[in-house]
């Protein structure tokens, strides 16, 4: 193999990694005023996604639209490759939703436990994520904190 052929099979691979690692756009919907959902999309922002911000001070109707069932809503919705991500899911949670692209309507972590993502720093934190179906029932995707 001579040098020009080497040089372009390695441009070809680290743009091949590139793309790879390269994270989907989420389009984050928010309270205005609220401070842990700006906190929630600063961490995905971090973490390399493309965030983009949508804020209301209703959120109900677009809720109600995606089939999020009461039970399971948090502060903020997020809409990210046909699923929703609805509060304070974790970036690991994510990152598996997105390998793993389950059939079901998207991830939720009801209400705003302590110590999620976005709700501060708390080593004793322990709540759940649920996958939620399209018809509305969920089922533990996985366990987060302790």
């Amino acid at each position: 193999m001579n040098r020009r052929t080497l040089l372009l099979l390695l441009a070809t691979v680290a743009t091949g990694s590139a793309r790879a690692a390269t994270k989907p756009a989420v389009a984050v919907h928010k309270n205005p005023w609220c401070g842990c959902c700006g906190a929630w999309a600063a961490a995905l922002r971090q973490a390399g996604y493309k965030i983009t911000l949508h804020d209301s001070d209703d959120l109900a109707p677009m809720k109600k639209s995606l089939g999020i069932p009461d039970k399971l809503q948090g502060c903020h919705t997020a809409l990210i490759e046909g699923y929703y991500v609805e509060g304070h899911v974790p970036l690991d949670a994510i990152a598996r939703l997105l390998k793993e692209r389950p059939a079901i309507a998207g991830l939720a972590v009801p209400g705003m436990p302590k110590g999620s993502l976005g709700m501060g720093s708390d080593p004793d934190a322990s709540y759940d994520v649920f996958a939620v179906s399209k018809d509305g029932s969920a089922v533990i995707f996985q366990h987060a904190g302790n």
